[in-house]
């Protein structure tokens, strides 16, 4: 039995709890008015005259969040000819969508042109051979900065021996292959990583992108990426985006100014706008002692939320079944058949099997990277929106498991001799 007199509320006065009565575990849940604060504080950080942020799409895709970025007045960074496709179902226009593919083939490429969205590319072969087939369509252009920055090195997208972006060494050959195409470039633009607390890191890539960006005389906009940090516990370190907007918006200006045009000055955050708007909950299966350790075993797992698995992330867990008491000491494991562990260690209070333990900081890269592993079904997710919860996915059912797969029926017994 779920214990409500000590409630764990979110906006609006909702109870989590009944919102796992009403639609199950394991949930996903977000809540409108963290990704509105989010959205606004960024923006109101910066004072240039052109300023747009571009929500970062992969970080969660359903098109409900997509659609609420749109009310907001947000652009969308898009990765993927699915993604697009998810942005212009949502209702933005294709100008207000930038594609940023990585290693994809000329015919994807093919397609968000055809879609009439902002083109990036990151790749000289790729460069040339866009500039023979569409000279007319004006791109941006995604420089690596060679700029080792990020939480860690799997999140870390700008340094030297990174897939991504056209090594900021390239641009004499990014020249000659536009002037010889004739290609417009629109935009240029930069992302050096996730979780970036220093300040410096962008100014030190702004004054790069700075030099760049005086080689082309069309520009239009310049982003800068994102990567802001957010605190993932009470107390937790985040990027001071007030001081990087001041240093950042200062030295924008300027730049605009020597350049003779007023820019753009664009970014395309994902994790800083939903991270902490994402709550997922799960139910404790079982309470497990061995020698050493108290096992708090969960209805979920790395199907679900593999982030600790795949990055070492962090994640605050609590349990609202149960928020005063004896708080005891416990690893909060999965039922996946793999050791798919999500907290080492933690100190929550007293967990009986039943209780619902919820892992904050599950806007970002959690249900988005979710699977059906161990033929488990992925979780229904609800949007909490002005006091009101809605759902904005069902639960996986069995049918879903087999949906796109052909059963043949084509195999007999073996016949034993």
């Amino acid at each position: 039995m779920l214990l409500k007199e000590h409630q764990y509320e979110l906006s609006g006065g909702v109870n989590p709890l009944d919102l796992v009565d009403q639609y199950g575990c394991p949930l996903y849940v977000y809540d409108t008015a963290i990704m509105k604060r989010q959205y606004h504080q960024l923006f109101n950080a910066f004072s240039v005259p052109k300023l747009k942020l571009n929500y970062a799409c992969k970080a969660l895709t359903n098109i409900n969040v997509l659609k609420y970025f749109k009310s907001l007045g947000s652009g969308l960074d898009t990765v993927s000819i699915q993604e697009v496709w998810m942005g212009l179902k949502a209702g933005f226009a294709p100008e207000d969508i930038i594609y940023t593919p990585n290693c994809v083939s000329m015919e994807e490429i093919g397609m968000a042109v055809k879609e009439g969205v902002k083109i990036n590319i990151d790749n000289t072969s790729i460069l040339e051979e866009f500039g023979q087939a569409y000279p007319e369509v004006p791109i941006c252009i995604r420089i690596n900065p060679h700029i080792m920055a990020g939480g860690s090195s799997k999140i870390s997208v700008g340094h030297i021996d990174s897939k991504f972006g056209i090594s900021v060494h390239q641009i004499p050959l990014v020249l000659r292959l536009v002037k010889a195409t004739g290609l417009k470039v629109e935009g240029i633009h930069m992302h050096t990583g996730s979780d970036i607390l220093d300040a410096g890191v962008f100014l030190q890539g702004a004054e790069i992108l700075f030099q760049v960006a005086q080689e082309f005389e069309d520009l239009n906009y310049i982003d800068f990426g994102s990567g802001f940090k957010v605190p993932y516990k009470e107390g937790g370190i985040a990027t001071d985006i007030e001081d990087l907007g001041e240093q950042l918006s200062e030295r924008f200006n300027a730049f605009s100014k020597k350049y003779g045009k007023e820019l753009t000055l664009m970014f395309e955050p994902g994790k800083f706008l939903v991270s902490q708007s994402g709550y997922f909950f799960v139910k404790v299966n079982v309470v497990k002692q061995t020698t050493s350790t108290v096992f708090a075993g969960v209805d979920s797992g790395l199907n679900h939320l593999i982030r600790p698995m795949f990055y070492d992330a962090y994640h605050e867990i609590v349990n609202v079944s149960r928020t005063t008491g004896k708080n005891r000491i416990y690893t909060v494991v999965g039922y996946i058949c793999e050791t798919d562990t999500f907290g080492v260690n933690r100190r929550l209070t007293e967990v009986q099997e039943g209780d619902i333990l919820c892992f904050k900081n599950a806007g970002a890269y959690c249900s988005t990277m979710a699977s059906n592993y161990n033929s488990r079904y992925r979780p229904a997710e609800v949007m909490v929106h002005e006091g009101n919860a809605h759902l904005i996915r069902e639960r996986d059912n069995f049918e879903d498991l087999l949906k796109k797969q052909v059963d043949l029926n084509i195999f007999e017994p073996l016949k034993v001799k």
